[in-house]
């Protein structure tokens, strides 16, 4: 759980939602008109562009931008994007990984490369922290849906891989061939998730102390706000003291 979903908690404390949420909706838009340009444009037929949709409508993307958004793929005038990582070092060796989408190459290895430098960190060659991570499937559910046992018992079922349950979500992890699957099984039972997409995974972490945190998502802010970039992942691990410590200065 290290790293994104700290992140991701992190940034709603702070208030960060309504600043993101519209780069977040062309970001998901983007998505799904890069998906639907590369197979089918309808959900059902095109395993790829069904998670699209579904991480769109999880986040609250309205119906009518999901439809412009596949009508998009189709027409002769839908950009071409080049689906790119990038891969470096942020403030305290900690491991970073961007995922862009771009229709301009040297922008974007510019801007990434300038935002590594500028914030502490450094960008490295691909691969150079890629082993750190895990390809993988997650799937999240509130709580509410049921308890460890029962949802353990649905994810084992649905043929996923691992759960880990806390006081506000069951996290689900499969393998990432297998998502689709493994989350169209999890919603017959369990009904819709609240999240279901790819992630990097970190297989190992780095520790963080107060300085290096802020530091770091003052990193991660920047690349997340570029809007050529789909999403960040850092392999930090922060204690609860910190995380709070850092809350509270924001």
């Amino acid at each position: 759980m290290a790293g994104h979903s700290k992140w991701a908690n992190i940034q709603h404390r702070k208030g960060r939602q309504d600043k993101l949420r519209s780069k977040l909706f062309s970001k998901l838009a983007k998505e799904i008109t890069v998906a639907a340009k590369m197979g089918d444009p309808d959900p059902e037929k095109n395993p790829r562009l069904r998670l699209a949709v579904k991480e769109a409508k999880s986040s609250s993307v309205p119906k009518d931008v999901i439809e412009r958004a596949i009508k998009k793929s189709q027409g002769g005038d839908a950009e071409n994007y080049d689906e790119i990582r990038y891969e470096g070092y942020g403030p305290g060796g900690v491991a970073v990984i961007v995922e862009t989408m771009t229709d301009n190459r040297n922008r974007t290895a510019s801007t990434v490369r300038s935002t590594f430098s500028k914030n502490g960190g450094n960008l490295g060659e691909t691969g150079s922290v890629g082993f750190m991570f895990d390809r993988m499937g997650e799937v999240i559910y509130p709580a509410a849906v049921g308890d460890a046992d029962t949802v353990m018992m649905a994810a084992i079922e649905a043929g996923a891989d691992d759960v880990q349950s806390d006081d506000e979500n069951h996290v689900i992890y499969c393998a990432d061939t297998d998502l689709n699957e493994v989350s169209t099984a999890l919603e017959a039972e369990l009904g819709e998730s609240e999240s279901t997409k790819l992630i990097w995974k970190p297989n190992m972490t780095t520790d963080v102390d107060l300085d290096g945190l802020t530091k770091l998502m003052k990193l991660l802010d920047t690349l997340e706000e570029d809007d050529d970039v789909q999403r960040v992942t850092a392999n930090f691990e922060a204690s609860d003291e910190v995380m709070a410590a850092f809350s509270e200065a924001g």
